[in-house]
């Protein structure tokens, strides 16, 4: 295939893949449900009516891995590498110890690689077979990602699929297109933007999507500096 790479880690689907049925738990922000969301929210219902679960208790976990647990963790990771060429060269090295630096680890983030966007070649993760996510780093996992289209264009039209994404790359850039696996997920490290040199960790930070270390978005750029 010209201009990408596709570097297909076999899956082992022998394992339960118990954090599929996970997956069917996120939480939307519409009314159009689908069955299966619909029983797990008729579920929730029942189960705070008995009193098992406090709803509060599940709003807060919710919000931890939408907003807190999410993608600020890989933005973190992120900003880090960017601001410590020391650090840059562990996650490089060993991403999964590299990132437990920084207290993230476990719920699907046990066997991590860092690939590294540059001028010349850009990175872009998907799981063909089903839907393998760093969780740790990168939070609930958004709907396209799942989806079959996104599943199986990544791999034969990615550039097609990123400019669906808004995301037009010169012809010259080599795109890798690296597929997840239940043993192993990847963290895009998206290029430092210019301009943000002696920028804070965490003002870096602010400029790490979570698309950008999926690697169908690119960092924000100083000017687009979230508020």
């Amino acid at each position: 295939m010209s201009g990408h790479d596709h570097h297909h880690h076999d899956h082992d689907h022998d394992h339960d893949h118990d954090h599929d049925h996970d997956h069917e738990h996120e939480h939307e922000h519409d009314n159009h449900f689908t069955p299966i969301e619909a029983r797990v929210k008729a579920l929730e219902s029942l189960m705070v009516e008995k009193g098992y679960v406090d709803p509060a208790a599940l709003d807060v976990i919710i919000d931890t891995y939408e907003t807190k647990v999410g993608p600020r963790n890989g933005a973190r990771v992120v900003a880090r590498a960017w601001s410590d060429p020391a650090y840059a060269a562990r996650l490089k090295q060993d991403a999964t110890a590299a990132i437990a630096e920084l207290g993230y680890s476990g719920r699907q983030g046990e066997h991590m690689v860092s690939v590294w966007n540059s001028a010349d070649e850009h990175n872009m993760v998907v799981c063909t077979l089903c839907s393998c996510y760093p969780w740790s780093v990168l939070g609930l996992p958004p709907v396209w990602y799942k989806s079959p289209p996104y599943r199986s264009r990544a791999v034969i039209d990615p550039r097609g699929v990123l400019a669906e994404f808004g995301v037009t790359l010169p012809e010259a850039k080599r795109i890798r297109v690296w597929d997840s696996t239940a043993e192993i997920r990847y963290l895009v490290i998206p290029e430092r933007p210019a301009g943000t040199e002696g920028w804070s960790e965490e003002r870096l930070a602010d400029l790490v999507t979570r698309d950008a270390m999926i690697g169908t978005g690119l960092a924000r750029q100083p000017e687009e500096e979230a508020a």
